[in-house]
């Protein structure tokens, strides 16, 4: 598949979120219409870009995969008519009020949407794991009964995570900012 893309942006290395900061600062020198090719190799870089480009009205063409095992996504810049203002989601706690909360033995779900390798090394002992990128079709294995707490490695994932079960009608969501980067409660490795 051969895609002309008008600019490339070079975001391999790079662990989330910085190839989401990367794409959204180079966007902005696009003209509406454009197409950008981000080459990344962070594997949840997909799904972030997808989320990102649906929240803001630019168009995720796709991603390809090289054997080297560089992702290369592409984004189509909106015209004004089709632009969304970016918003975060304003349900936010901090890891000190959810350590309380685990500590206090509340009834609540920890929803960790960062990628099944990640989530193996180090998650929130009782936290299920469903990576942003599926959590569209996975949203029937989330307990709505219970406060849902959105977690994810900086909390930029979990806050699309946030907006889009909020906008599937789940009620009590929290994003946890800034997420397992600094948490220092508990926690367990899969791989044990």
């Amino acid at each position: 598949m051969a895609i002309t893309a008008n600019e490339t942006l070079d975001a391999k290395g790079l662990a989330c979120p910085m190839p989401m900061v990367k794409t959204k600062k180079a966007i902005v020198n696009l003209e509406p219409g454009q197409v950008m090719e981000v080459q990344a190799t962070d594997k949840g870089s997909t799904a972030d870009i997808k989320a990102w480009a649906e929240s803001t009205g630019h168009q995720y063409i796709g991603t390809t995969e090289e054997d080297d095992g560089v992702l290369k996504h592409y984004l189509r810049k909106a015209s004004d008519d089709e632009a969304k203002d970016e918003t975060n989601y304003e349900d936010v706690i901090d890891l000190e009020t959810l350590r309380q909360k685990i500590d206090g033995q509340e009834a609540i779900t920890i929803l960790d949407v960062r990628e099944e390798a990640e989530y193996a090394f180090d998650h929130i002992p009782g936290a299920i794991n469903i990576p942003l990128g599926e959590l569209d079709d996975r949203m029937d294995e989330i307990n709505d009964d219970n406060e849902i707490n959105v977690i994810c490695r900086t909390g930029s994932r979990s806050d699309l995570a946030s907006q889009k079960l909020s906008d599937k009608g789940f009620k009590n969501v929290k994003n946890v900012v800034p997420g397992m980067s600094d948490w220092d409660g508990p926690s367990e490795n899969s791989n044990d």
